[in-house]
């Protein structure tokens, strides 16, 4: 098969994903080097056909995209028409797949709860977050309204403690005189 870029490699199959279908495939059978490359050869060259063709019909309805269908109708018109309706089945389980996989990263519908409910959920939430920040504040500023009397109380104590002290050292004095 012959490249526009002069470079094969950029136009055939990786050997590792050849070399594990063919094991999986027929995993007692051992396999020459030579035919594996064989194999990628003619499955490259399969590729190639297939998509040269659906190409071709996709052109022919103007559309801009290859699509499923016209890859159905090169496989028929090339002679490949028994192979359509493993083609078709492998379809709809690679559709079933990336619909499995677009559900499963979609949070919401994994809840199963209306965008509503979770909408009015999270407005309850943070009606309960401001009452209790709230009620936090309040508790703050209740403590800070006790430090300050018991401030006042220990200094008007402080200040009675020394007017009596005072007193006592004025008889003192008094007496001495």
């Amino acid at each position: 098969m012959a490249s526009s870029s002069g470079n094969d490699d950029d136009l055939t199959i990786p050997r590792a994903a050849i070399n594990k279908m063919i094991k999986e495939t027929l995993p007692n059978v051992r396999v020459a080097n030579d035919a594996r490359e064989l194999v990628v050869n003619c499955c490259t060259e399969f590729i190639h056909l297939i998509s040269s063709e659906a190409n071709e019909i996709c052109n022919k309805s103007e559309k801009k995209t290859i699509s499923p269908e016209h890859v159905i109708q090169a496989l028929d018109s090339l002679g490949f028409g028994s192979y359509i309706s493993e083609v078709k089945e492998v379809l709809q389980e690679c559709k079933t797949v990336a619909l499995k996989r677009r559900k499963a990263n979609s949070r919401l519908e994994n809840l199963g709860i209306p965008e509503e409910e979770l909408l009015r959920q999270q407005q309850e939430l943070f009606a309960k977050a401001r009452q209790q920040q709230a009620e936090l504040a309040q508790q703050e500023w209740l403590q800070m309204q006790q430090a300050a009397q018991q401030a006042q109380l220990a200094a008007a104590a402080s200040a009675s403690a020394s007017q009596q002290a005072g007193s006592s050292q004025d008889e003192e004095d008094e007496d001495d005189i």
